[in-house]
């Protein structure tokens, strides 16, 4: 199976990018791969909500090849919207091959203060999880104790477990299974 791509939108602490490697091969024996980065996406903010649109990013990032990858995970410190959200921690499309993270309000603890080391990694590590979840087809859990229960705020993400569920788990576990994943490339066709 081809390695998860991680990429740093701009400058990205080197470490950050290391910890969300780590995390991926550590808790889903995936191989991951820390990619050279891209430029900023300037082109994406919105000068009302003074934020970077997500949807217009992801659909950029999207568009360029990454052949060496089974999945890219990209990393900005910006902060993201999506229309009906006042913000988002990470966006990806259900089943697609792209996600992104954002750092913004990561480095943030509730009462202003910034987040220790530890803990902005851990809160990076779990949100890029979450998003490589949806890469591989999870939906939101209703179970508050699994990792792709939908986070809220910060609050909600600190509180969420660093696993996911036994039934997320198992469906993740097939989604990665070598047999699937040697269907997929028989249905690819070729064409992408």
């Amino acid at each position: 199976m081809k390695p998860v791509g991680v990429v740093p939108f701009g400058e990205v602490d080197a470490i950050v990018l290391k910890t969300v490697a780590a995390h991926i091969l550590g808790y889903l024996q995936i191989a991951t791969e820390v990619a050279p980065p891209m430029e900023f996406p300037g082109y994406a903010y919105d000068n009302k909500r003074f934020q970077y649109d997500a949807g217009a990013i992801l659909k950029a990032f999207e568009s360029v090849s990454f052949h060496d990858f089974t999945k890219i995970i990209g990393i900005l410190d910006a902060d993201l919207f999506v229309p009906i959200l006042t913000y988002v921690f990470g966006e990806a499309r259900q089943g697609g091959k792209c996600a992104l993270i954002s750092l913004h309000r990561l480095k943030r603890n509730l009462d202003g203060s910034e987040a220790s080391p530890p803990v902005l990694f851990e809160r990076v590590a779990k949100v890029a999880l979450h998003e490589l979840g949806h890469l591989y087809n999870l939906i939101h859990c209703e179970n508050e104790r699994c990792l792709m229960h939908f986070s809220g705020g910060i609050r909600d993400l600190d509180k969420a477990p660093p696993y996911f569920c036994r039934y997320c788990s198992v469906y993740l576990r097939d989604a990665l299974s070598p047999a699937k994943n040697d269907d997929d490339k028989t249905h690819d066709g070729g064409n992408g």
